[in-house]
């Protein structure tokens, strides 16, 4: 209680972190902050282009299917690649002052979840714009998804911070991890794609805990039925953990963070 306490009373320096992750994120670009929006839409069409037309995935207004899931995905992805180098890249600011270390990963993740709230809003002038609809029952549903999922990108990114200190190629492997478990969890497909006689395949995606996250997002916004927000009590329990492991690493492993830059 005492660190958390100690947190608390830097959490003006988190928020400072956090403006200026998002001032700094496309500092020097010709469109800069719209590149917010940009950057998803264009990974949006990419990936609508080749599921849907090449590929033929076969869903009504794939483009809706796929992106109220792509986006929760881009957080998580950034969570753990960002979180990862979240330490290293403010080495100066470590040798020089002290601070709670834990503070770089929370600012990440939370410039993170701030960006894809924003992204949110493109969200919703598409569905408003294309007459998709929406549910406000189900609606009611989507903050708690959001704050069990920013839980568990947290707990990821104390981890992997604090490890990629210690060992730098851990960074370029969880490149290549999360750029694997984005096809194993339902972001480009559904659960119905997967064919008869996998049951396997089915267990290993449900341990995923961003399979009931982006499940949740979908039911909400793209099928607009109201969840069932029991799966989510595992990825809570799980970020819970993660967190907890986090603090537990942080705390071995930070007095040597100086000596190893």
């Amino acid at each position: 209680m005492k660190h958390l306490k100690e947190l608390y009373n830097y959490r003006e320096m988190i928020f400072s972190l956090v403006r200026k992750d998002l001032r700094g994120r496309y500092k020097g670009s010709v469109l800069g902050f719209l590149w917010t929006f940009i950057n998803p839409l264009l990974q949006l069409v990419v990936y609508t282009l080749v599921f849907s037309i090449v590929m033929r995935a076969g869903y009504d207004k794939y483009y809706m299917f796929l992106f109220v899931a792509l986006v929760p995905w881009m957080f998580f992805a950034s969570s753990v690649q960002d979180g990862s180098i979240a330490i290293l890249k403010e080495k100066d600011m470590v040798k020089k002052i002290y601070f709670p270390r834990e503070v770089m990963p929370i600012a990440t993740v939370t410039s993170g979840f701030v960006n894809m709230l924003l992204t949110f809003i493109v969200i919703f002038l598409v569905l408003i714009v294309t007459n998709f609809g929406v549910n406000f029952k189900a609606l009611l549903c989507l903050p708690v998804v959001m704050i069990v999922e920013y839980i568990l990108c947290l707990g990821v990114a104390l981890i992997v911070s604090a490890l990629t200190v210690y060992l730098r190629d851990l960074q370029y492997v969880l490149g290549i991890l999360t750029m694997a478990l984005q096809y194993g969890t339902p972001v480009m497909y559904g659960f119905e794609k997967i064919p008869e006689g996998y049951g396997w395949v089915n267990t290993l995606l449900n341990l995923n805990p961003m399979t009931p996250i982006i499940t949740i997002y979908r039911q909400i916004l793209y099928y607009k039925e109201v969840p069932n927000m029991i799966s989510l009590l595992y990825v809570l329990g799980l970020g819970i953990v993660f967190i907890i492991i986090g603090f537990a690493i942080f705390n071995k492993l930070q007095k040597g963070f100086a000596e190893n830059f």
